[in-house]
Parts: C-alpha cells; structure tokens; sequence
C-alpha cells in the first residue's frame, strides 16, 4: 500500500532579533507553548544531512557526556520523540518502538536505541541539545553540531559562570540574573531567547574561537561573504531528572537577505553601531565592522 508524501516543510524562520539603540546584556527571556520546543523549517534536509555527517566523521567533536548524565539523556529522547510525534505529526510516525521520520527515510528504535540516547534526539531536530546538571548547573552532556566559535570539550562539566567566562559583561551583568532563573525553572515551562552575530563564511560548525582572516571584507563584497547568524535558544526543565535541557537552533542567512527585508539594514546597522567594542571584537565583527555598515548604509542611509 502506497502512503502519501509527507507535506512541504514550512518556510525557514528568519529571525531578526535586534535591539534598537545602545547595547544592553539581558535574558531576554519569553515564555512559550511546549509545542514550540523546536523551531522547524525548510533548511531541515539540510541541516540534517550535516549533523549526520558531523556525528559520523567528527562525533567526538560534537558528541559528549558525563557519567551521571544517563537518565537525562533517555528523558530527553522520550521528550524529543513525544514532541515531534505531537507536534509535527505530519512528518513523524511511530509504530510500536520504532519511530519513523518520513522527510529522511530514517527508522529508529526508541526502546533500544542504536547510539547514545541523547545523539539520537540529535539526529532528529535541527536542534543542539544540552543538559545541565539539576544540583548545579554544570553542563553534563550535549549534541553540539553547530558551534559559533566554542568547542565542546572546554565547557564540559563547567559551570555556567565558568562557560560564560569570555563573555563580556556577564560576570557582571547576568551571572546572578541567570542562576536565579535556573534554578527557579520548574518543569512544564519553556522559554525562549535570541542571540545574533555576523560571520564571514556560512559554515555552520564553526568550534574554533580564533579564525584566521581571509581576503578584507569590503562594501562590496560584505552582502555576499557576511552571514547573519541567529540562536534561538530555549530552556526547560525535565520532570522526571531534573536536568535542565538547553536547546540551540541555528539559521544563517547572508547579509544581502537580510538587507532585502524592509527595515531590516536601518536595525542592524542601528545595532552594530551600538555594540561596545568589547562585546563586537568577542562576536567577531570587529574585523569587518566598516565593511558591514557601509553596506547597509548603502540600503539605508544613517539618519
């Protein structure tokens, strides 16, 4: 018996998450249904035949876990798997243990799963996933297919202070704020953030915090090379551990996109222009910050 094709995926999001005037470090923190746990979109294919890719040539790059974490890592598949089956049914289908995805072809055993729980969830969204311990909010496993200049190896088992470290005015400004908010998280709540920079290149695993400068950037060249690169990012608390599951979802788009949206050259330019030099030289903007706003000036002349 033929069974129908799955429906088209919906358009990719295109988030544009900038704060208009100076720059300010916050949570910016939003509640949302747990329906919304994953963000999905038409850049699925594609961005799961990377993390495929990645966890089979590179899983130790990508890929880690601490004794301690195992029930956590379960949990979180069962949650991941409910979640797509409820909520992106269209897609998912599960048939006893065997849960099917029809946009991949993939069929996986949630009962015996064939790799490490937690990598499995991995192979499923387009989601990083990471668990921080309940006690204390040390990061104990993680599926990190797309870094934005860290690698996994140097946060496991550290704090979020400790991870936060390079941070510019974390210590200072969000340290406190934030392990208030963890540790408050009560299960059946998720929230939901935004982080953005701008990279020279469109590769998506990017573990390397130091990258060696290629040809200059210029005006010209800016909207083709530079790439908005967006996080949305949740947090949730598992019920049953404990832990607290940190979700990344990564969409990059070029700068020229960004710049045909309405409006969209006039924010960002208002908010690299407001970025203090500490907070654009961590992003990495520095180098190429001229070249950046000289083309969206051409799209939108400074007032």
């Amino acid at each position: 018996m033929l069974t129908a094709p799955p429906p088209a995926l919906p358009a990719s999001p295109l988030w544009l998450p900038f704060a208009p005037g100076p720059y300010r470090p916050a949570m910016g923190l939003i509640a949302r249904p747990p329906a919304e746990l994953t963000a999905f979109g038409a850049d699925y294919p594609a961005q799961m035949a990377e993390r495929r890719t990645l966890l089979g040539l590179r899983r130790a790059e990508v890929f880690a876990a601490l004794p301690g974490s195992e029930a956590a890592r379960r949990e979180t598949l069962l949650l991941v798997a409910g979640h797509l089956l409820a909520d992106r049914a269209p897609w998912f289908a599960q048939a006893g243990a065997m849960l099917e995805n029809r946009l991949t072809g993939e069929r996986w055993n949630l009962a015996a799963p064939e790799c490490d729980p937690l990598e499995l969830a991995g192979r499923l969204v387009q989601e990083d996933l990471c668990l921080l311990d309940p006690a204390t909010a040390t990061l104990t496993a993680a599926v990190l297919c797309f870094p934005s200049r860290w690698r996994l190896a140097d946060k496991l088992g550290r704090d979020l202070a400790a991870i936060h470290t390079p941070v510019p005015l974390y210590a200072e400004r969000l340290d406190r704020p934030v392990a208030r908010f963890i540790a408050a998280l009560a299960p059946g709540r998720l929230v939901e953030r935004f982080n953005w920079t701008i990279h020279d290149g469109s590769d998506l695993f990017q573990p390397e915090p130091h990258i060696a400068p290629g040809p200059a950037v210029t005006a010209g060249t800016a909207p083709a090379r530079l790439h908005l690169r967006v996080e949305r990012q949740t947090l949730s608390r598992l019920p049953e551990s404990g832990a607290v599951l940190f979700t990344i979802r990564t969409r990059q788009a070029a700068l020229a996109e960004v710049m045909a949206v309405p409006g969209a050259a006039a924010a960002l330019a208002e908010a690299v222009r407001g970025l203090p030099e500490t907070v654009a030289a961590y992003r990495g903007i520095a180098p190429f910050r001229a070249a950046l706003l000289a083309a969206l000036d051409r799209v939108a002349p400074p007032r």
